[in-house]
């Protein structure tokens, strides 16, 4: 486990917290300022001390689903310089660090120490020390909002994808999404029912809520890692049987369409 890495004008503060109450390490003391945290929430006053810091960029996502969960690719701020990265896969912390504010991060790659996926930007959570982790954990909840907070993340840039062409100079959009699907496919993750899907799958049935088509993949042909797959499908209705159904066969440009339509859903 690596150890947390404060900047210099922390420093001094947290030295006197921990001689003050006799911690064991900078670790120590941080949890025990997490609680102190938390338990000033409930009180609605607030720490002594604490450096009030306005968060916001005009690069900072608004519309993510939780405050101090997020994917490290769009994160660009630290509460207190404070970040702790967890694996979405298996729910373990793989680092804690001190970083200066503003954060930019446009690759970065680390491999899980437990459950040795190879983690990205894209797909590492940086959790702020607002997010209450240890409660998160006595609830048995923390895995589930690192599932929810990464797919919320690949959710939200198809669609800005989808909606602002080449946002990015250089992006490769077809490889980007491939890479969220190997991802998902690595994590073993269902997909939910009320997000458009990022990717097809063997086997699985879909709706195109705007045509009002359902379709069952019934093959994946020949894998590219950098594009999307192509496949054979089977469009289904209401009043044909599963042998009746049409088949057609799915080349990447129509995969890609359908995925920056965000229209399809998991059936």
């Amino acid at each position: 486990m690596a150890t947390i890495r404060v900047r210099d004008w922390t420093k001094e503060r947290i030295e006197e917290v921990r001689e003050k109450e006799s911690h064991s390490s900078h670790d120590s003391v941080i949890k025990a300022l997490l609680k102190d945290r938390e338990l000033a929430k409930f009180a609605g006053t607030s720490l002594e001390g604490e450096e009030k810091e306005t968060k916001g960029t005009p690069d900072e996502p608004t519309d993510k689903i939780f405050n101090n969960l997020t994917v490290l690719a769009e994160l660009v701020h630290a509460d207190n310089g404070v970040l702790f990265l967890w694996c979405p896969n298996c729910g373990n912390e793989i680092a804690h660090l001190g970083v200066e504010n503003p954060i930019s991060i446009p690759i970065f790659e680390m491999e899980c120490q437990r459950c040795l996926s190879r983690l990205n930007q894209h797909a590492i959570v940086g959790i702020e020390i607002g997010y209450p982790i240890e409660e998160r954990i006595i609830e048995e909840t923390l895995d589930e909002d690192l599932k929810a907070c990464v797919i919320d993340y690949w959710d939200r840039t198809i669609q800005r994808i989808a909606t602002e062409p080449n946002p990015e100079e250089n992006l490769d959009e077809e490889q980007l999404i491939r890479q969220f699907e190997e991802f998902r496919d690595e994590f073993g993750w269902d997909w939910p029912t009320d997000i458009p899907v990022i990717g097809l799958k063997q086997g699985k049935k879909y709706h195109n809520k705007r045509t009002d088509d359902r379709i069952e993949v019934i093959e994946q042909m020949a894998e590219d890692r950098s594009s999307a797959n192509t496949y054979r499908v089977k469009k289904l209705s209401n009043s044909e049987g599963k042998e009746e159904a049409e088949t057609e066969l799915w080349k990447p440009t129509t995969v890609m369409d359908l995925i920056l339509s965000r229209d399809l859903y998991v059936e």
